[in-house]
């Protein structure tokens, strides 16, 4: 004949059930209250590439013009727009700053559509610093 169990006896044979040692920390067993450590694992981000704008001489665009754009286009006074401007004239090629891609690519677009609506063949590029 079957052995009927009361509720005491199983909750007794719950209580010297074995444990494992991790058990008992989470409990407040015998080595203390319930802690824990959350660490959060930061990601490791990496830095976009960078891309430098430059200007390109022509020997038509006006050097009024090319001043022009790099104080509208990339914030510059009018005495760094010229400095820029006469490197661009005396060397071929000028930096007009150093940004993200996709500043990068706004900037040279902006600029080219503008010289194109004025009418100048002033070229202006990007490469990867």
């Amino acid at each position: 004949m079957p052995q009927l169990t009361s509720i005491t006896d199983l909750s007794s044979a719950a209580v010297s059930a074995p444990r494992m040692s991790n058990d008992e920390n989470r409990s407040g067993g015998p080595t203390g209250p319930n802690t824990s450590v959350i660490t959060k694992v930061k990601p490791k981000t990496k830095r976009p590439n960078l891309y430098r704008v430059l200007i390109l001489n022509d020997d038509y665009t006006p050097m009024e013009f090319v001043v022009h754009v790099l104080e509208k286009f990339f914030q510059k006074d009018a005495e760094a727009a010229t400095k820029i401007m006469l490197h661009v004239h005396h060397h071929g090629i000028g930096e007009c700053g150093v940004f993200t891609y996709e500043i990068a690519e706004t900037k040279v677009t902006q600029v080219m559509d503008f010289a194109r609506k004025h009418q100048h063949p002033l070229q202006c590029v990007m490469e990867k610093k």
